[in-house]
């Protein structure tokens, strides 16, 4: 059974396979995430097969996600004392776990089907970093926001941070890594991520 917040994750994860035809350089951060989510929910409407998930996943949704950042925020003051071998581990463990989790929440996600409602966003000229706020309904459930913190880059506006109902992702992990470092410093949280890694994909 998928708790309650790991299935807004894998809802939030679906508004976010967006990318096909979008020039991310050229489009504004909150019709980014407008753009393609219809067509986006009936491709996981037709297949929900995890591999699948994986694949579009890497092909659409990665891109849009600055996960060195993401990383940095969730390691939190540890991330300075961690060698660039270290960093490259660490960035790319956190970045398999959440795919592993979230498409596995997505294969075995209900069938109701979730509307969006993003919420148009007023940008200042030089404006490097905004939150996109959007609202998910689905039938039978309290509407649900979700936020997007995103930064412009040289190719694009990337997401570095989802916050549901007020629930960060990097706040949500900088707590279990904390604890993962203090018992085994930074090589005991790339073990543990690897091992949480493994567990999934054979899961």
């Amino acid at each position: 059974m998928l708790s309650r917040m790991t299935r807004y994750w894998a809802v939030l994860l679906s508004g976010l396979l967006i990318a096909a035809g979008v020039a991310a350089a050229e489009t504004a951060p909150d019709a980014l995430v407008k753009t393609t989510v219809a067509d986006v929910l009936q491709v996981i409407k037709q297949n929900r097969d995890r591999r699948t998930l994986v694949d579009v996943a890497e092909k659409k949704v990665l891109p849009h996600f600055d996960f060195e950042s993401m990383t940095r925020l969730a390691v939190g003051k540890a991330w300075r004392e961690a060698t660039s071998e270290q960093r490259k581990a660490l960035q790319d463990n956190f970045r398999a776990l959440l795919v592993n989790t979230y498409t596995t929440a997505l294969s075995q996600q209900e069938t109701a089907d979730p509307t969006f409602e993003v919420k148009p966003v007023q940008i200042a000229a030089g404006q490097k970093d905004v939150t996109v706020h959007s609202v998910v309904s689905q039938a039978g459930r309290q509407p649900v926001a979700i936020d997007y913190r995103m930064e412009r880059k040289d190719d694009g506006w990337k997401v570095y941070d989802v916050i549901v109902e007020n629930l960060s992702l990097v706040t949500n992990y900088r707590s279990t890594f904390a604890s993962e470092i203090s018992r085994g410093g930074i090589d005991g949280l790339i073990k543990s991520l690897q091992t949480k890694n493994k567990q999934i994909g054979t899961g």
